[in-house]
């Protein structure tokens, strides 16, 4: 049996759709697996800023489609990449361990922290959610939109006379740069995106056998925490134009939701944290949402 599998073909993407492979195999080794590379829009249109180009969904649609028409059987994405509902026959499998959820800072030499930075400092990101965290955190820094994938956004601390770069921290550990990273960005200054740090696996919704082979590498945790961090994202109908961040912790029997939502222009950011059982990590999403969206009323 051969199973195909669709895959961005960036040096991260297929760093992570290798390791869901190779669990995989480990657990069904007579399974033969192909990883086909498929170009997304958001591959293909690299100097514009994703939150003017469209909306979540851009580095998933082809391949996506590519697994409605059954040209593959299981499409590998970053989970923060996802939109908050998938096309009609796609569902997502359960999801494997998670990597670490936080952002970070990689700095120019003679910089060790965010405290270090001179006033005015120049940090380059693409995303909102961080822009204006940063901001709330330090007024006085200077933020560069930039994009890329992970080597380019680094190497434009050089090109760009940045004094650093915020990044995902799973990105990072995937692809063995972990000697590059400054600094660690606690969640009380940056909270991440919704199930940073997570994969999904999706696949068409009548396909039980290989929902069963995915089953077998599951992480409890990680299924819970991301289907309460994107119930949060799905209430507040979350895209790249807004910040939203959200990040589950649990502990035994209950979960613990922090979450932050924000304006277009990061003039008005909201931050809630509630707890519930478990069994309610969906419910504490919706709930989370309602909250924060109550709060900015008719804005």
């Amino acid at each position: 049996m051969k199973i195909k599998v669709g895959s961005r073909g960036s040096k991260l993407a297929l760093t992570q759709t290798r390791w869901v492979v190779d669990k995989l195999k480990e657990k069904n080794p007579n399974i033969d697996f192909e990883i086909k590379i498929i170009r997304t829009k958001g591959d293909k249109i690299k100097d514009i800023p994703l939150d003017k180009i469209g909306d979540k969904g851009l580095f998933v649609k082809e391949i996506e489609n590519a697994l409605l028409k059954g040209e593959i059987d299981i499409a590998i994405h970053s989970m923060k990449d996802m939109p908050s509902s998938l096309p009609t026959g796609l569902k997502f499998a359960s999801i494997p361990k998670r990597e670490d959820a936080r952002d970070v800072l990689i700095l120019k030499e003679g910089y060790s922290d965010l405290d270090s930075l001179p006033r005015g400092a120049k940090i380059g990101t693409g995303s909102k959610r961080r822009k204006y965290q940063l901001l709330n955190y330090r007024d006085d820094l200077e933020i560069v939109p930039i994009r890329g994938n992970i080597e380019t956004r680094i190497e434009k601390i050089k090109t760009q006379n940045l004094d650093g770069v915020v990044l995902a921290a799973a990105g990072i550990k995937r692809l063995g740069l972990e000697e590059k990273i400054s600094m660690y960005l606690p969640n009380e200054i940056i909270l991440p995106s919704p199930s940073q740090g997570a994969l999904a696996l999706e696949i068409r919704e009548d396909d039980k056998q290989l929902e069963d082979m995915i089953d077998s590498i599951s992480s409890k945790q990680a299924c819970i925490q991301v289907k309460a961090e994107r119930a949060f994202l799905k209430g507040v109908n979350g895209g790249c134009h807004i910040p939203i961040g959200a990040y589950a912790t649990i502990n035994g029997d209950e979960i613990i939701l922090d979450t932050l939502f924000g304006d277009e222009d990061g003039k008005k950011l909201v931050r809630k944290t509630k707890s519930s059982k478990i069994s309610e990590a969906e419910e504490l999403g919706l709930e989370l949402a309602k909250t924060v969206l109550e709060e900015f009323g008719d804005e």
